[in-house]
């Protein structure tokens, strides 16, 4: 990034903020203002991006000012026609004049409303390259603030966004995604809680409102076309998710909506060079390669695998997928286990058997998701019926250990680090263990 550093505003020189090296560049926002409403159009949204994503959160701007480049600033939204000044005159217009964050704050039993300009300052001329831009007080505690509930993503993402809903969508997509990623790696989470993380779940009435879109679209078929599925395109194609989704009915309306986030396995971009340099990130990257490993060879090496090959539930290209396999030992299997313990290999054969010929028409793109589901439906059912019929239950558990199985396993341990006194009353218990299981009378002294 090419920066001058000097943080004076009215020095000749400034912290001017370059896009020539935009692949690795990063925005943090807090949680809050990415649940935010954003009232205003795509251009000045993309504004405010690109001049948080200058903030050195190390090196606070001095009177929250920050300094663009001109023309990489046109570069940004791919500008070159001779208009470019005008529109980009009109767009920070509407920015200062309509445009603002409706943040909603829970505050006790109740909530807290704040409405914010965030750029009402903007300074150019018809001399020079430098944009100055001004954040309003009361925006930056979102954008500086970050040690907790804070999202981090690619301005790169953002760049090649092209509608208003594409950008709040992908943000609001990241900030679980990212939680997804955090507590798969560090713990702190129920795995049913980072599952969700995954496959976030909103209600239409609260996308609406995330999206402004309250009094627009209001057929359902429209605001899907326009709202989600013109968006998911997008992101799909020039972030680095895919995504899709699943409506959700309550009686005849759609209730909510599921999204379902994939991370793409090759980055399509320079801004992951730049993580690589992050030594948080290749911390917890090597725990996330490491764990993926690791589950991976697990799935391939349990039975159940061969079991869901039989069934024709997965087939080669889902075993040869890691993000499937690892899924299913870190999702599934321990269900299975649980099945196993209840009714044996042969009852989790049976409930694969009955989920195969109910399988007709799920996407395999949810394949672990549709075999958690089917088995933590049939669980409950398992566990009832061994309350209500006890010999239905799995007679084939592991019988218990012997007393001389038990002494085979401490015993030379001991041996190995006892003294000789201690290693004579040791051979007498041993002797003693063996006369009683013998049914010897004990003989002592």
């Amino acid at each position: 990034m090419e920066i001058i550093t000097k943080n004076d505003r009215n020095s000749n020189e400034r912290t001017v903020c370059s896009l020539k090296e935009i692949e690795k560049r990063k925005i943090v926002e807090h949680n809050d203002l990415i649940t935010s409403v954003a009232k205003m159009d795509k251009t000045p949204l993309k504004i405010f991006e690109l001049a948080v994503s200058c903030i050195d959160t190390e090196n606070l701007p001095k009177d929250n000012i920050i300094y663009l480049s001109k023309k990489e600033l046109f570069t940004f939204f791919d500008v070159s026609d001779n208009g470019k000044h005008t529109r980009f005159k009109e767009a920070v217009e509407k920015m200062q004049k309509q445009a603002f964050f409706e943040i909603k704050e829970e505050k006790g039993k109740g909530y807290n409303v704040k409405s914010i300009v965030p750029i009402p300052y903007v300074e150019w001329n018809s001399y020079n390259d430098v944009v100055t831009l001004q954040f309003q007080p009361q925006i930056m505690p979102y954008l500086i603030e970050l040690k907790k509930n804070f999202t981090k993503y690619a301005l790169s993402d953002i760049m090649r966004l092209n509608s208003k809903y594409s950008i709040i969508l992908y943000k609001w997509l990241c900030m679980f995604y990212n939680q997804y990623e955090h507590y798969s790696v560090k713990g702190g989470r129920r795995a049913e809680q980072v599952e969700t993380y995954r496959n976030p779940s909103i209600k239409i009435s609260e996308l609406r409102s995330l999206t402004d879109t309250i009094n627009e679209y209001k057929d359902m078929s429209n605001f899907t076309k326009r709202v989600l599925d013109n968006s998911l395109k997008e992101i799909n194609a020039y972030t680095s998710f895919n995504v899709t989704y699943e409506k959700i009915k309550k009686g005849r309306s759609i209730d909510s909506i599921v999204f379902h986030i994939e991370k793409k396995p090759v980055a399509k971009n320079e801004y992951y060079k730049q993580e690589e340099q992050d030594p948080v990130y290749l911390e917890n990257k090597a725990d996330r390669e490491v764990k993926q490993q690791a589950l991976f060879t697990e799935a391939m090496q349990s039975p159940y695998t061969k079991l869901l090959g039989e069934k024709w539930l997965i087939n080669v290209a889902d075993m040869q997928d890691i993000s499937t396999m690892t899924g299913l030992a870190e999702k599934v299997y321990p269900l299975y286990d649980e099945l196993k313990e209840a009714r044996g290999l042969k009852g989790v054969e049976t409930h694969l058997s009955y989920v195969a010929s109910k399988q007709e028409g799920y996407s395999k793109r949810n394949v672990v998701k549709y075999l958690k589901t089917a088995i933590e439906g049939y669980l409950p059912t398992v566990a009832l019926q061994d309350l209500e019929q006890p010999e239905r239950a799995n007679t084939k558990k592991p019988k218990p250990r012997t007393l001389e199985e038990v002494a085979k396993d401490f015993l030379p341990d001991y041996q190995n680090e006892t003294t000789a006194e201690e290693q004579e009353e040791l051979d007498k218990i041993k002797a003693d263990i063996l006369k009683q299981m013998n049914g010897e009378d004990l003989d002592h002294e």
